[in-house]
Protein backbone atom coordinates (compact mmCIF):
# COMPACT_ATOMS: atom_id res chain seq x y z
CA UNK A 1 0.00 0.00 0.00
CA UNK A 2 0.70 3.50 -0.42
CA UNK A 3 0.77 5.94 2.53
CA UNK A 4 -0.91 9.42 1.10
CA UNK A 5 -1.57 12.55 2.87
CA UNK A 6 -4.79 13.59 3.02
CA UNK A 7 -5.26 17.13 4.54
CA UNK A 8 -2.44 16.33 7.56
CA UNK A 9 -3.88 12.88 8.23
CA UNK A 10 -2.14 9.87 6.57
CA UNK A 11 -4.07 7.29 4.61
CA UNK A 12 -3.30 3.88 3.31
CA UNK A 13 -4.32 3.56 -0.58
CA UNK A 14 -3.66 0.78 -3.10
CA UNK A 15 -2.40 1.98 -6.53
CA UNK A 16 -2.25 -0.03 -9.22
CA UNK A 17 1.52 0.21 -8.81
CA UNK A 18 1.54 -1.60 -5.54
CA UNK A 19 -1.49 -4.45 -6.95
CA UNK A 20 -0.90 -4.53 -10.73
CA UNK A 21 -3.22 -5.23 -13.43
CA UNK A 22 -1.08 -8.72 -13.97
CA UNK A 23 -1.28 -9.45 -10.62
CA UNK A 24 -4.68 -9.05 -10.69
CA UNK A 25 -5.43 -11.11 -13.64
CA UNK A 26 -2.83 -14.17 -11.39
CA UNK A 27 -5.24 -13.85 -8.75
CA UNK A 28 -8.32 -14.07 -10.81
CA UNK A 29 -7.05 -17.00 -13.46
CA UNK A 30 -9.37 -19.76 -12.41
CA UNK A 31 -12.11 -17.74 -11.43
CA UNK A 32 -15.42 -17.12 -12.88
CA UNK A 33 -16.77 -13.55 -12.42
CA UNK A 34 -20.80 -13.78 -12.57
CA UNK A 35 -22.02 -10.15 -12.78
CA UNK A 36 -25.89 -10.57 -11.83
CA UNK A 37 -27.77 -7.41 -13.04
CA UNK A 38 -26.83 -5.68 -16.11
CA UNK A 39 -28.38 -2.25 -14.97
CA UNK A 40 -26.17 0.97 -13.83
CA UNK A 41 -23.10 -0.70 -12.83
CA UNK A 42 -23.59 -4.07 -14.47
CA UNK A 43 -22.50 -3.25 -17.90
CA UNK A 44 -19.58 -1.00 -16.84
CA UNK A 45 -17.46 -3.31 -14.67
CA UNK A 46 -18.35 -6.76 -16.86
CA UNK A 47 -17.00 -4.88 -19.74
CA UNK A 48 -14.08 -3.41 -18.10
CA UNK A 49 -13.30 -6.76 -16.69
CA UNK A 50 -14.20 -8.59 -19.83
CA UNK A 51 -11.47 -5.60 -21.62
CA UNK A 52 -8.71 -6.57 -19.21
CA UNK A 53 -9.16 -10.35 -19.58
CA UNK A 54 -11.12 -11.61 -16.79
CA UNK A 55 -13.10 -14.41 -17.64
CA UNK A 56 -16.86 -12.56 -16.84
CA UNK A 57 -20.04 -13.88 -17.34
CA UNK A 58 -23.36 -11.79 -17.05
CA UNK A 59 -26.49 -13.33 -14.97
CA UNK A 60 -29.70 -11.36 -16.11
CA UNK A 61 -33.30 -12.19 -16.09
CA UNK A 62 -35.40 -11.91 -19.45
CA UNK A 63 -37.97 -10.74 -17.90
CA UNK A 64 -36.28 -7.28 -18.07
CA UNK A 65 -36.38 -7.59 -21.40
CA UNK A 66 -34.31 -4.11 -22.01
CA UNK A 67 -31.11 -4.95 -19.92
CA UNK A 68 -31.19 -8.52 -21.85
CA UNK A 69 -31.07 -6.68 -25.17
CA UNK A 70 -28.95 -4.27 -23.89
CA UNK A 71 -26.15 -7.01 -23.18
CA UNK A 72 -26.60 -8.89 -25.93
CA UNK A 73 -25.83 -5.65 -28.17
CA UNK A 74 -22.30 -5.30 -25.93
CA UNK A 75 -21.67 -8.58 -27.19
CA UNK A 76 -22.63 -11.41 -24.74
CA UNK A 77 -23.24 -14.37 -26.38
CA UNK A 78 -26.61 -16.36 -24.82
CA UNK A 79 -25.96 -19.57 -23.66
CA UNK A 80 -21.74 -18.80 -23.55
CA UNK A 81 -21.54 -15.83 -21.86
CA UNK A 82 -24.92 -14.49 -20.33
CA UNK A 83 -27.53 -16.54 -18.94
CA UNK A 84 -30.53 -16.49 -16.19
CA UNK A 85 -29.80 -15.99 -12.94
CA UNK A 86 -30.01 -19.46 -11.63
CA UNK A 87 -27.41 -20.57 -14.37
CA UNK A 88 -25.26 -17.35 -13.85
CA UNK A 89 -24.87 -17.92 -9.93
CA UNK A 90 -24.02 -21.54 -10.28
CA UNK A 91 -21.23 -21.03 -12.91
CA UNK A 92 -19.98 -18.32 -10.87
CA UNK A 93 -16.84 -18.56 -8.17
CA UNK A 94 -16.77 -14.61 -7.68
CA UNK A 95 -20.62 -13.48 -7.61
CA UNK A 96 -20.88 -10.04 -8.27
CA UNK A 97 -24.61 -8.65 -7.05
CA UNK A 98 -24.82 -5.16 -9.20
CA UNK A 99 -28.88 -5.18 -9.41
CA UNK A 100 -30.56 -2.15 -6.58
CA UNK A 101 -30.45 -2.42 -3.09
CA UNK A 102 -34.02 -3.45 -3.43
CA UNK A 103 -33.83 -5.93 -6.08
CA UNK A 104 -31.01 -7.39 -3.78
CA UNK A 105 -33.83 -8.41 -0.91
CA UNK A 106 -36.05 -9.88 -3.63
CA UNK A 107 -33.68 -11.82 -5.31
CA UNK A 108 -31.13 -13.08 -1.92
CA UNK A 109 -33.49 -16.44 -1.14
CA UNK A 110 -32.06 -18.00 -5.09
CA UNK A 111 -28.40 -16.43 -4.73
CA UNK A 112 -27.84 -17.61 -1.38
CA UNK A 113 -28.81 -20.83 -2.38
CA UNK A 114 -25.36 -21.26 -4.89
CA UNK A 115 -23.47 -19.48 -2.65
CA UNK A 116 -21.16 -22.82 -1.99
CA UNK A 117 -18.02 -22.99 0.13
CA UNK A 118 -15.07 -20.73 -0.83
CA UNK A 119 -17.03 -18.24 -3.02
CA UNK A 120 -17.16 -14.51 -3.33
CA UNK A 121 -19.70 -12.44 -2.63
CA UNK A 122 -19.19 -8.97 -4.10
CA UNK A 123 -21.18 -5.94 -3.71
CA UNK A 124 -20.69 -2.20 -5.04
CA UNK A 125 -22.84 -0.96 -1.99
CA UNK A 126 -22.54 -1.90 1.51
CA UNK A 127 -26.31 -1.41 1.99
CA UNK A 128 -27.85 -4.90 2.10
CA UNK A 129 -25.08 -6.01 4.18
CA UNK A 130 -25.17 -2.98 6.86
CA UNK A 131 -29.04 -3.07 7.09
CA UNK A 132 -28.70 -6.85 7.15
CA UNK A 133 -31.11 -7.55 10.09
CA UNK A 134 -33.77 -5.36 7.55
CA UNK A 135 -32.59 -6.92 4.16
CA UNK A 136 -32.50 -10.26 5.33
CA UNK A 137 -29.32 -10.74 3.24
CA UNK A 138 -27.02 -12.70 5.68
CA UNK A 139 -24.06 -14.34 3.84
CA UNK A 140 -23.34 -18.00 4.66
CA UNK A 141 -19.94 -18.07 6.81
CA UNK A 142 -18.28 -19.97 4.12
CA UNK A 143 -17.70 -17.26 1.50
CA UNK A 144 -15.88 -14.46 1.32
CA UNK A 145 -17.91 -11.27 1.47
CA UNK A 146 -16.34 -8.22 -0.58
CA UNK A 147 -17.06 -4.59 -1.48
CA UNK A 148 -15.85 -2.51 -4.32
CA UNK A 149 -17.64 1.15 -4.75
CA UNK A 150 -16.90 2.56 -7.78
CA UNK A 151 -16.88 6.46 -6.93
CA UNK A 152 -19.06 7.34 -9.68
CA UNK A 153 -21.85 6.25 -12.28
CA UNK A 154 -21.71 3.17 -14.33
CA UNK A 155 -20.87 5.53 -17.06
CA UNK A 156 -18.67 7.42 -15.58
CA UNK A 157 -16.86 4.24 -14.34
CA UNK A 158 -16.94 2.87 -17.81
CA UNK A 159 -15.57 5.97 -19.77
CA UNK A 160 -12.93 6.78 -17.35
CA UNK A 161 -11.90 3.40 -18.00
CA UNK A 162 -12.02 4.01 -21.89
CA UNK A 163 -9.54 7.45 -21.06
CA UNK A 164 -7.31 5.40 -19.27
CA UNK A 165 -7.80 7.58 -15.83
CA UNK A 166 -10.20 4.94 -14.03
CA UNK A 167 -12.29 6.10 -11.17
CA UNK A 168 -11.48 5.90 -7.26
CA UNK A 169 -13.08 3.26 -5.39
CA UNK A 170 -13.43 2.08 -2.02
CA UNK A 171 -12.43 -1.25 -1.05
CA UNK A 172 -13.61 -3.50 2.21
CA UNK A 173 -13.92 -7.17 3.47
CA UNK A 174 -16.45 -8.14 5.83
CA UNK A 175 -16.12 -11.63 6.13
CA UNK A 176 -12.77 -13.60 5.04
CA UNK A 177 -13.43 -17.21 4.77
CA UNK A 178 -10.35 -18.66 2.51
CA UNK A 179 -7.86 -16.67 4.19
CA UNK A 180 -7.42 -15.11 0.29
CA UNK A 181 -10.39 -12.42 0.55
CA UNK A 182 -8.63 -8.79 0.73
CA UNK A 183 -6.36 -10.39 -2.14
CA UNK A 184 -9.57 -11.20 -4.44
CA UNK A 185 -11.41 -7.58 -3.71
CA UNK A 186 -8.30 -6.02 -4.61
CA UNK A 187 -7.85 -7.89 -7.99
CA UNK A 188 -11.46 -7.36 -8.63
CA UNK A 189 -11.14 -3.35 -7.70
CA UNK A 190 -8.34 -3.57 -10.19
CA UNK A 191 -9.98 -5.35 -12.59
CA UNK A 192 -13.03 -2.80 -12.76
CA UNK A 193 -10.44 -0.49 -13.54
CA UNK A 194 -10.30 1.50 -10.49
CA UNK A 195 -7.86 4.41 -10.23
CA UNK A 196 -6.71 3.70 -7.00
CA UNK A 197 -8.67 1.82 -4.00
CA UNK A 198 -8.98 3.41 -0.36
CA UNK A 199 -10.02 1.06 2.61
CA UNK A 200 -13.30 1.70 4.09
CA UNK A 201 -15.97 -0.87 6.18
CA UNK A 202 -19.60 -2.20 4.65
CA UNK A 203 -20.74 0.35 7.63
CA UNK A 204 -19.03 3.24 6.61
CA UNK A 205 -19.79 3.42 2.92
CA UNK A 206 -22.91 3.07 3.42
CA UNK A 207 -23.44 5.77 5.59
CA UNK A 208 -21.03 7.90 3.42
CA UNK A 209 -22.34 7.11 0.62
CA UNK A 210 -26.02 7.72 1.74
CA UNK A 211 -25.23 11.19 3.00
CA UNK A 212 -23.31 12.15 -0.49
CA UNK A 213 -26.14 11.27 -2.74
CA UNK A 214 -28.54 13.17 -0.70
CA UNK A 215 -26.56 15.99 0.08
CA UNK A 216 -24.04 17.60 -2.31
CA UNK A 217 -23.91 14.94 -4.99
CA UNK A 218 -27.03 14.79 -6.04
CA UNK A 219 -29.92 16.48 -3.17
CA UNK A 220 -28.03 19.32 -2.43
CA UNK A 221 -26.82 20.08 -5.83
CA UNK A 222 -30.23 19.91 -7.28
CA UNK A 223 -32.37 22.03 -4.64
CA UNK A 224 -29.35 24.75 -4.52
CA UNK A 225 -29.85 25.12 -8.10
CA UNK A 226 -33.61 24.92 -8.19
CA UNK A 227 -33.67 27.75 -5.65
CA UNK A 228 -30.81 30.00 -7.23
CA UNK A 229 -32.61 29.22 -10.99
CA UNK A 230 -36.21 30.54 -9.20
CA UNK A 231 -34.58 33.61 -7.67
CA UNK A 232 -33.01 34.24 -10.72
CA UNK A 233 -36.00 34.27 -12.37
CA UNK A 234 -37.79 36.01 -10.23
CA UNK A 235 -35.95 39.12 -10.73
CA UNK A 236 -36.42 39.66 -14.09
CA UNK A 237 -33.95 37.40 -15.65
CA UNK A 238 -34.61 35.29 -18.72
CA UNK A 239 -34.55 30.92 -18.66
CA UNK A 240 -31.12 31.32 -20.86
CA UNK A 241 -29.47 33.50 -18.61
CA UNK A 242 -30.36 31.92 -15.08
CA UNK A 243 -29.82 28.29 -16.07
CA UNK A 244 -26.01 29.28 -17.40
CA UNK A 245 -25.24 31.46 -14.35
CA UNK A 246 -26.59 28.45 -12.21
CA UNK A 247 -25.50 25.38 -13.93
CA UNK A 248 -23.45 25.90 -17.37
CA UNK A 249 -20.96 28.07 -15.80
CA UNK A 250 -20.62 25.31 -12.96
CA UNK A 251 -20.44 22.34 -15.23
CA UNK A 252 -18.78 23.73 -18.30
CA UNK A 253 -15.49 25.44 -16.69
CA UNK A 254 -15.84 26.04 -12.94
CA UNK A 255 -15.82 22.44 -11.70
CA UNK A 256 -13.11 21.84 -14.32
CA UNK A 257 -11.05 24.10 -12.57
CA UNK A 258 -11.78 22.81 -9.20
CA UNK A 259 -11.22 18.70 -10.54
CA UNK A 260 -7.98 20.12 -11.84
CA UNK A 261 -6.38 21.71 -8.84
CA UNK A 262 -9.06 22.28 -6.24
CA UNK A 263 -11.43 25.12 -5.18
CA UNK A 264 -8.75 27.73 -4.49
CA UNK A 265 -7.12 26.87 -7.93
CA UNK A 266 -10.42 27.41 -8.88
CA UNK A 267 -11.16 30.63 -6.83
CA UNK A 268 -7.66 32.33 -7.86
CA UNK A 269 -8.39 31.91 -11.26
CA UNK A 270 -11.88 33.43 -11.36
CA UNK A 271 -12.39 37.50 -11.24
CA UNK A 272 -11.51 39.15 -7.78
CA UNK A 273 -14.99 40.44 -7.84
CA UNK A 274 -16.02 36.41 -8.13
CA UNK A 275 -13.12 35.76 -5.71
CA UNK A 276 -14.51 38.47 -2.84
CA UNK A 277 -18.12 37.42 -3.50
CA UNK A 278 -17.25 33.51 -3.05
CA UNK A 279 -15.33 33.55 0.20
CA UNK A 280 -17.81 36.36 2.10
CA UNK A 281 -21.11 33.95 1.28
CA UNK A 282 -19.67 30.58 1.50
CA UNK A 283 -19.85 30.81 5.59
CA UNK A 284 -23.52 32.07 5.55
CA UNK A 285 -23.97 29.22 3.16
CA UNK A 286 -22.21 26.61 5.40
CA UNK A 287 -24.35 27.97 8.11
CA UNK A 288 -27.34 27.63 6.64
CA UNK A 289 -27.18 23.85 5.35
CA UNK A 290 -24.79 22.28 8.33
CA UNK A 291 -27.95 21.31 10.87
CA UNK A 292 -29.64 19.91 7.47
CA UNK A 293 -26.29 17.81 6.88
CA UNK A 294 -26.17 16.80 10.81
CA UNK A 295 -29.72 15.99 10.80
CA UNK A 296 -29.17 14.04 7.21
CA UNK A 297 -26.33 11.73 8.56
CA UNK A 298 -28.13 10.86 12.24
CA UNK A 299 -31.01 9.70 9.91
CA UNK A 300 -28.71 7.21 8.14
CA UNK A 301 -26.70 6.15 10.57
CA UNK A 302 -29.47 5.26 13.13
CA UNK A 303 -31.13 3.20 9.93
CA UNK A 304 -34.20 5.84 9.55
CA UNK A 305 -33.47 6.40 6.31
CA UNK A 306 -32.42 2.74 4.94
CA UNK A 307 -35.92 1.96 6.44
CA UNK A 308 -38.06 4.90 5.14
CA UNK A 309 -36.23 3.97 1.65
CA UNK A 310 -37.16 0.07 1.61
CA UNK A 311 -40.36 0.76 2.49
CA UNK A 312 -41.44 3.57 -0.42
CA UNK A 313 -39.37 1.16 -3.42
CA UNK A 314 -41.12 -1.74 -2.05
CA UNK A 315 -44.17 -0.26 -3.18
CA UNK A 316 -46.34 -1.68 -5.84
CA UNK A 317 -46.43 1.86 -7.30
CA UNK A 318 -43.65 3.17 -6.89
CA UNK A 319 -41.91 2.68 -11.01
CA UNK A 320 -45.24 4.61 -11.43
CA UNK A 321 -44.33 7.28 -8.76
CA UNK A 322 -40.51 7.71 -9.48
CA UNK A 323 -41.70 7.96 -13.67
CA UNK A 324 -44.04 11.27 -12.57
CA UNK A 325 -41.02 12.82 -10.10
CA UNK A 326 -38.01 12.38 -12.79
CA UNK A 327 -40.45 13.61 -15.57
CA UNK A 328 -41.51 16.58 -13.42
CA UNK A 329 -37.75 17.75 -12.90
CA UNK A 330 -37.19 17.00 -16.49
CA UNK A 331 -40.54 18.96 -17.69
CA UNK A 332 -39.75 21.86 -15.18
CA UNK A 333 -38.75 24.97 -17.52
CA UNK A 334 -35.16 24.92 -15.68
CA UNK A 335 -34.16 21.90 -16.87
CA UNK A 336 -36.05 22.54 -20.73
CA UNK A 337 -33.76 25.47 -20.83
CA UNK A 338 -31.06 23.54 -20.22
CA UNK A 339 -31.86 20.97 -22.88
CA UNK A 340 -31.99 23.91 -24.64
CA UNK A 341 -28.59 25.47 -23.88
CA UNK A 342 -27.01 21.94 -24.54
CA UNK A 343 -28.37 21.35 -27.53
CA UNK A 344 -26.19 25.00 -28.50
CA UNK A 345 -23.04 23.75 -27.39
CA UNK A 346 -20.70 23.08 -30.31
CA UNK A 347 -19.39 19.37 -31.16
CA UNK A 348 -16.11 18.44 -30.00
CA UNK A 349 -14.28 19.31 -33.29
CA UNK A 350 -16.03 22.43 -33.65
CA UNK A 351 -15.28 23.41 -29.74
CA UNK A 352 -11.40 22.50 -30.42
CA UNK A 353 -11.05 24.60 -33.67
CA UNK A 354 -12.83 27.57 -32.17
CA UNK A 355 -10.35 27.39 -28.84
CA UNK A 356 -7.46 27.33 -30.68
CA UNK A 357 -8.47 29.81 -32.97
CA UNK A 358 -9.37 32.01 -29.73
CA UNK A 359 -6.20 30.90 -27.49
CA UNK A 360 -8.87 30.95 -24.90
CA UNK A 361 -9.84 28.64 -22.17
CA UNK A 362 -13.36 28.11 -19.99
CA UNK A 363 -15.31 31.07 -19.13
CA UNK A 364 -14.51 32.95 -16.01
CA UNK A 365 -10.66 32.25 -16.12
CA UNK A 366 -7.91 35.07 -15.90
Amino acid sequence: MAIIDFGGKKEKVVTRKEFSLDKARKVLKNEVVAVIGYGVQGPAQALNMKDNGINVIIGQSKAFKQDWDRAVADGWKPGKTLFDLDEALDRGTVIQILVSDAAQMKIWPLVKKYLTKGKALYFSHGFSITYRKTTKVVPPKDVDVLLVAPKGSGTSVRRNFLSGAGINSSYGVFQDATGRAEERCLALGVAIGSGYLFPTTFEHETNSDLTGERGVLMGCLAGVMEAQYDVLRAGGHSPSEAFNETVEELTQSLIRLVDEKGMDWMYSNCSATAQRGALDWKPKFKKATLPVFKALYKAVKSGAEAKRVIKVCGAADYRKRLDGELAQIRNSEMWRAGAAVRSLRPTEGAKKTSTKAAGIGGRGVN
